[in-house]
């Protein structure tokens, strides 16, 4: 049986776990909450490479993505940032939703699942 590895833990939730070569990120969310959708996108999607990165992983070996919106008016922004992030042939399956976050600042949350390399 695999062990269970969890990444950056803290008190409340861990930002990654690890079970039989699949990696599981928490939800990502803006550090910079002052950006536009175009930068909220950015800064998630850069901390989903390092997330990955950490755990043996990169955005080609996405199983899974679900991306939250606070406006779905959005969603044409944000998919420029993302066809331009996302790896030639490695377009995961994805569902994108309107839902409030839990910081009014916040724009945009991503939670990916990833095969390990």
């Amino acid at each position: 049986m695999s062990e269970l590895q969890r990444i950056g833990m803290g008190p409340r939730l861990s930002e990654a776990a690890i079970f039989n070569g699949v990696v599981y990120l928490a939800g990502m969310v803006p550090e910079n909450g002052a950006t536009d959708i175009r930068g909220q996108t950015a800064d998630v999607l850069a901390q989903i490479d390092h997330h990955l990165a950490t755990c043996g992983s990169d955005k080609t070996r996405i199983l899974r993505t679900q991306i939250f919106l606070t406006d779905i008016a959005d969603i044409a922004a944000m998919n420029e940032v993302w066809d331009a992030w996302v790896a030639p042939g490695n377009a995961p399956p994805r569902a994108t939703v309107q839902a409030p976050l839990a910081d009014p600042a916040w724009k945009i949350e991503i939670v990916v699942t990833a095969a390990q390399a």
